[in-house]
């Protein structure tokens, strides 16, 4: 049986921005690449751009390998 782990992704994990200000699209797409060469696989995700301000939430799932 596939034993998985979950993870939250926000985009306020990603450096950069403000509370102002949104994030950078190609900081949020490193920090999403990021995630997936940890073996990190988005299972969910909502993204909000908004007068360029970008912002996201979601779930990610990888197998748990211990």
């Amino acid at each position: 049986m596939t034993k998985w782990e979950y993870k939250i992704v926000d985009s306020k994990d990603v450096s950069g921005g403000g509370i102002f200000k949104g994030k950078d699209r190609a900081d949020l797409e490193t920090y999403l690449i990021g995630l997936g060469k940890d073996g990190w696989e988005i299972i969910n995700l909502d993204f909000l751009e908004l007068e360029n301000r970008s912002e996201f939430l979601g779930v990610a799932k990888r197998v748990v390998t211990a």
